[in-house]
């Protein structure tokens, strides 16, 4: 006989999971990037973060290459570009490099993501619009102009993938290599023993060396206007 005291219970054994959306699963992704890098995003680990299975993200993700692009731009959500009464073109465009440079050393797997991926969202296309309106201040020529702004934007993420894959390694690969040029042999290699110091000289802190690359590719543009 049916107790009618007897509560009902659910077959449910846990909370309601929130409906998949696209800002859900990319939101999802970047915080495994953050924990665990590249290495740690995939479609098969995303699904299973958000308890379902993979084939349910590609309704609101073409592929993995264009969720990796959605993480980019949500990464870059964080980047602070400067006003435009901060002083001249060329330091507004220094600085946004600067503080794009400082984005991708705080968040390492952005680093990767952003030599890998094709940059799609709004906080990529307000990244290049930043940089191209300040060439185009400049009096930089539209072929220029889009070709530095590729070229500034692989000189930054190549400078901070290099940057944070060694510290991510644990070694001090600056080190070994700055002692094995201390010791070659000045007959064979006249001039890298002179220049020994120089090789490795550079502020690193103070990103002077960086600032410098910086300057080497902006006269170039400015000197190839057409």
């Amino acid at each position: 006989m049916m107790n009618p005291t007897r509560g009902i219970k659910s077959r449910r054994t846990r909370p309601a999971k929130d409906p998949l959306s696209r800002e859900i699963i990319v939101q999802t992704a970047y915080e495994l990037l953050k924990k665990q890098g590249i290495q740690g995003i995939s479609m098969r680990r995303v699904a299973k973060e958000l308890d379902t299975g993979p084939s349910s993200l590609y309704v609101y993700v073409k592929n993995f290459q264009e969720l990796c692009a959605f993480v980019l731009d949500y990464g870059l959500g964080q980047l602070v570009l400067p006003t435009s009464a901060e002083g001249s073109w060329k330091e507004r465009l220094f600085d946004a490099l600067d503080a794009y440079l400082m984005l991708l050393f705080e968040q390492p797997g952005l680093a990767e993501l952003s030599l890998t991926t094709i940059p799609m969202g709004t906080n990529s296309l307000r990244l290049i619009e930043f940089i191209l309106s300040a060439l185009y201040e400049g009096g930089v020529s539209s072929k220029a102009a889009a070709w530095g702004a590729d070229l500034f934007l692989f000189y930054v993420s190549s400078t901070a993938f290099e940057h944070v894959s060694w510290k991510q390694d644990g070694n001090d690969h600056m080190s070994v290599i700055k002692q094995s040029f201390q010791m070659v042999n000045p007959v064979h290699y006249p001039l890298i023993a002179s220049l020994k110091e120089e090789l490795f000289s550079g502020d690193t802190e103070a990103k002077e060396r960086f600032r410098w690359g910086l300057e080497v590719i902006l006269q170039g543009i400015l000197k190839t206007r057409h």
